[in-house]
């Protein structure tokens, strides 16, 4: 815009006339400026909301310096207080809760627990499902309070560190191959058996085997054979009374007299050269030899 100046002076003075000047402002009129108010009004706005928003954010959220929310952040790590919910995988060297307090966790599906090598593989794996609680790994071992090993399982044995090992099973423990103890015994209100259904039991030991009932009775029945064998030892029974109930009576040969020595039916234990076991009638001397036949 141009605008023309004109300078007046009153008679009598001597006023030289200046030369017509045009002057040329600049700047923004019209509806250009009032568009530019607009703009700047409307970014104070969205100023004074974002500053808005952002406060609500920080005390819905409890944001604070030393952390937000339950979670606090401290110079051993991170702390953790009340209840929370992760929904994918947490990362972490150690998890522990408060001292005076448990720790739990829960899940709706399972618990799984991985411990990844340097190179990302899994290496151990512990998973808490709703019906079961496996474990993989190299071995798994159970310690006490104060170290000692209490419970240890590989993939070549299974170790039981405790002085004692109860089964209270009303059916007892089976196992299917070969159990190494110095000692099996059962409760004192309570009778011990070892059972081999189908095959065949076997009790080894380098320096011997010591079987002994304090109030009772010891029992040993087989289907078939029951074989005490002594390789450079002998076989001692040392009893009050042995008896061999079911050795079958003789049959008196036929051209053989009945001896008089024999009223109170007392008879001798013979044995053959294979060690069978039979019964021939006593009398003044040996009767084995008539009686020689069973060896047949």
């Amino acid at each position: 815009m141009v605008r023309e100046q004109y300078t007046t002076a009153t008679q009598g003075t001597n006023i030289e006339r200046p030369e017509k000047q045009y002057v040329y402002n600049i700047g923004i009129y019209g509806w250009r400026k009032r568009c530019l108010y607009l703009f700047v009004l409307l970014l104070l706005i969205i100023l004074v909301v974002n500053f808005a928003l952002t406060i609500w954010i920080l005390k819905v959220m409890w944001f604070s310096p030393s952390g937000m929310g339950h979670l606090r952040v401290t110079s051993e790590g991170l702390r953790l207080e009340g209840e929370s919910e992760f929904l994918y995988p947490l990362y972490a060297k150690e998890i522990h809760s408060r001292v005076d307090d448990s720790l739990l966790l829960h899940s709706s599906q399972n618990i799984t627990v991985n411990a990844r090598n340097s190179d990302g593989h899994i290496m151990g794996r512990l998973t808490v499902g709703p019906n079961a609680i496996e474990t993989h790994g190299q071995q798994f071992q159970i310690n006490s309070a104060n170290g000692k090993m209490l419970f240890s399982v590989d993939e070549h044995e299974v170790l039981v560190g405790t002085d004692k090992l109860r089964v209270t099973g009303p059916q007892g423990a089976l196992f299917e191959h070969s159990v190494e103890t110095p000692l099996i015994r059962a409760d004192s209100s309570k009778q011990l058996r070892l059972e081999s259904p189908t095959r065949s039991l076997s009790i080894d030991a380098p320096k011997g085997v010591h079987i002994k009932a304090q109030a009772g009775n010891i029992e040993v029945l087989s289907q078939q054979d029951i074989k005490l064998q002594s390789s450079d030892g002998m076989l001692v029974l040392d009893a009050e009374t042995v008896r061999l109930p079911k050795l079958s009576l003789p049959t008196p040969p036929s051209d053989s007299r009945r001896n008089s020595g024999n009223s109170q039916e007392l008879y001798e234990i013979c044995v053959c050269p294979d060690g069978k076991l039979y019964l021939s009638v006593a009398g003044y001397g040996s009767t084995c030899q008539e009686y020689s036949r069973d060896c047949q």
